[in-house]
This record gives C-alpha cells, structure tokens and sequence, in this order.
C-alpha cells in the first residue's frame, strides 16, 4: 500500500511545484490534495512566507557574466574548438556566500547549448551555465573531461564573486545529468584540478544516464537499446561516501531509453553501497523533458542541505 504524506510534512514545498504535478518517490509514495484545516493553514502560511521571500529576491540586484573562460590560456589557444565551446555563463545576486547550482545542458553529448534556466533565476543563488565539446568533433568521454574542468572553475572563482565554495551544487538534464552524475561520482576528474569531489555540496541530476552513455556506446558500434556498465557509466562508480544525490526522472512510461530504471538501479546501489542520502524522484505524467516541474525540487534540495550546515 502506498504511503501518502499529509502536505504539512512533504519533503519538498508543494506550493512552489507546478499545480498539477504528481511526484513519486523511490518508496512508491504518492502525494495526494486532501487538504485539512491544519493543511490548508500550513499552506497559507507556506504561501505567505513565500512571496516575503520571492519578494526580497526581486528587489536584490543580480549579474550575468557571459563567455568565461574555464579552459587555460595555453589550451585555448592549442585549439579553437577549446576557445570556443570551454566557456560558461554566470549570474550572481548581489549578496555573498550564496550557493551555486552548475547545469549543465542536454543534447545527447552531440549538441545543444549553455543556458540559464529561467526557473532558477531570482532565488538568492548563481547559476553556472556550461559549454562543452560535443561528439563527434571529441570523443564523448572528452566531454566528462571538460565538465570537471568547468567545476573546478567554479570551485576555484566563485568566491571572488561572492559565492560560497561549499555550496556548490552540480546538476544539469539528458546528457547534462550524465556529465553531473560522472563528474561527482567518478573522482579521477576533479582530482586532475585539484578538486575533491566530495567537496560538491549536492548532485542533482535530471534524467541523466547511469549506464554509459548511448553516444559513447555508439561511437564503439553498441545500439541504444543494448545496455553496458563500464568505467564511462555512473552506475560503475557508486560509493558511500559521495555527496548527497537526487535523482529525478519522467514517467517510467513516458520516458525514452528506460532512463526511469537506470535511475532505479542507481538508487538501488548507492543504497547497497552504503549512502545514506539518494533519493529518486519520478515525474508522473511528464516525459524526458521534465525540466519543469523538477526545478521546485532542485531548489528544495539546495535549501534543505544549505539549511543542515
């Protein structure tokens, strides 16, 4: 039998997610709107400290930085292609030690482009959007190698901006959750900058891959429905003492490629493994592209661990 949360006790803020949205948990709960006084009072209070909140956020002063550098002088001018794709943008708020969300865009490690999710705007925190190289210009793992270099960055600047360096969060949707998932669970990456991946203060993935990644299994001639776990994989990479990790998919029978159960699995394991913070969300009724209503969530996490400190 399912377990259902009265809404004064959900793990997220269900006034700040998408009216119709239905989220389960890897516990099979499903939250459900039987609204009591006490809920209905708890909501309005909930509400009200909200727009004090988003209130405050609007009248704050924030900055967009846009084309940053993330590679080296010397390997920027090795290759153009480094030039041109190792940069990101960043936009701070005013204040300091706020947190930092990295995303990381989608587009199958082939394409697509750095951006600033509007969701994300405006709520007291900076975003780091990335560029990568993308397949088949690189090989796909090169674009694992530019992720962690794009961490490191941020691990390395963000304070001159204001930021709190223990307070960086890496996430990112498709391909964007694969490299977040890769970069915080592989620990080769990070270290080659001098990084501990451990230091990441959160992993928030959006139906990113756990298996290795189809572009990487077809560049060696694998289908996409042919399924392996090797070095290139998250799932090859679970360990107990990782920094806390949500996962969030679409509908299991809305998504593509089985993304729900990889994400399944890899709850599974890291549990096996030892870790004691994943959580696996799923996304009732949305598919892949279920950026939306999982935003909410993202921004709950980086509260609930920032709040723990």
């Amino acid at each position: 039998m399912p377990i259902v949360h009265p809404l004064n006790q959900l793990p997220f803020d269900l006034a700040s997610t998408p009216e119709n949205a239905s989220f389960t948990t890897h516990q099979n709960a499903v939250f459900h709107s039987n609204q009591s006084y006490h809920t209905i009072m708890n909501r309005s209070l909930t509400s009200f400290l909200l727009l004090f909140c988003s209130l405050a956020c609007l009248a704050q002063e924030y900055t967009t930085l846009t084309n940053l550098p993330y590679r080296s002088e010397s390997e920027r001018n090795s290759d153009p292609y480094i030039s041109e794709r190792c940069v990101l943008d960043l936009y701070h708020p005013a204040s300091s030690g706020f947190a930092t969300v990295i995303w990381f865009h989608g587009g199958g490690l082939t394409g697509g482009n750095k951006e600033l999710p509007e969701a994300l705007q405006q709520k007291n925190i900076a975003i780091v959007g990335v560029n990568y190289r993308l397949s088949p210009k690189v090989r796909a793992a090169t674009c694992i190698e530019d992720a962690a270099a794009a961490v490191a960055w941020v691990f390395k600047n963000i304070e001159q901006y204001g930021g709190d360096p223990s307070k960086i969060f890496v996430s990112g949707h498709s391909a964007g959750g694969y490299l977040a998932s890769m970069v915080g669970l592989d620990k080769k990456y990070l270290q080659a900058h001098g990084i501990d991946a451990n230091d990441i203060a959160g992993l928030i993935p959006f139906s990113g891959h756990t298996i290795t990644h189809f572009t990487i299994r077809e560049e060696r001639g694998i289908p996409g429905h042919q399924a392996i776990v090797d070095e290139l994989a998250p799932l090859y990479h679970v360990r107990a003492d990782a920094p806390p990790l949500l996962l969030i998919t679409g509908d299991r029978e809305l998504e593509m490629l089985g993304r729900y159960e990889e994400n399944a699995y890899m709850m599974r394991m890291m549990k096996v493994a030892g870790h004691q913070q994943t959580i696996l969300y799923e996304m009732d009724g949305y598919g892949h592209g279920m950026t939306y209503p999982a935003f909410p969530l993202l921004l709950n996490e980086v509260k609930r661990i920032v709040d723990e400190e």
